[in-house]
């Protein structure tokens, strides 16, 4: 009789505990679909790190899971995650001396699916464009399923690699600058010694 009672209780506990959330699948890209992106403006007079060697973190959304990613991708490489392609020719950042902050990147998102009922799959680009971090609605991947973003992009600009002085080392606590050292002729000449004849 007690087993036969602790039956539907197991039985509703385990309706009630969650199944672990399913991991998104990197997969092969297709031969077909495998060759690097077109590249985008020529980058060869642009300041800061050269292209090739700038990393740019995109997200990826699967609504239909609810499961999201980072992608941190160099300018010409692609990235499969089941059904969708995501491609990156080229990140920009502004520069720490202009006043309106951005980061963006130029992607391409393709995704494997039917056109209606009765089609085959087939892989379909739904989007090709610029992305940025500050301002997502300049420009948007629509779909239904799928969403991409800027999270960042990864360069520097010339004269950021030299550390900032830092004000704080200021031994003397005031000023912006190091506590001047006392010069020679600050330094007060000993006393003449007394003329002969004088009265001490």
């Amino acid at each position: 009789m007690r087993v036969a009672a602790l039956l539907p209780a197991l039985a509703l506990a385990a309706c009630n505990s969650q199944a672990p959330e399913p991991k998104p699948v990197e997969t092969e890209i297709p031969d077909e679909l495998a060759g690097s992106p077109p590249p985008v403006a020529a980058a060869g007079d642009s300041l800061g790190t050269p292209m090739a060697e700038r990393v740019a973190t995109l997200g990826l959304l699967n609504k239909r899971n609810n499961i999201s990613q980072d992608l941190q991708m160099k300018p010409g490489e692609s990235r499969r995650v089941g059904n969708v392609i995501v491609r990156l020719s080229a990140c920009e950042k502004s520069a720490p001396w202009e006043t309106n902050p951005e980061e963006g990147a130029f992607v391409q998102v393709l995704v494997q699916e039917r056109a209606d009922v009765n089609s085959r799959l087939e892989w379909r680009r739904i989007f090709s464009g610029w992305l940025f971090k500050n301002s997502p609605s300049v420009n948007v991947v629509e779909h239904p399923i799928y969403d991409v973003w800027v999270k960042s992009c990864a360069m520097s600009f010339p004269g950021e690699e030299a550390p900032v002085p830092d004000s704080s080392a200021n031994p003397a606590g005031s000023g912006s600058g190091p506590a001047p050292s006392p010069s020679p002729a600050a330094t007060p000449a000993p006393a003449p010694p007394p003329a002969a004849g004088a009265d001490t």
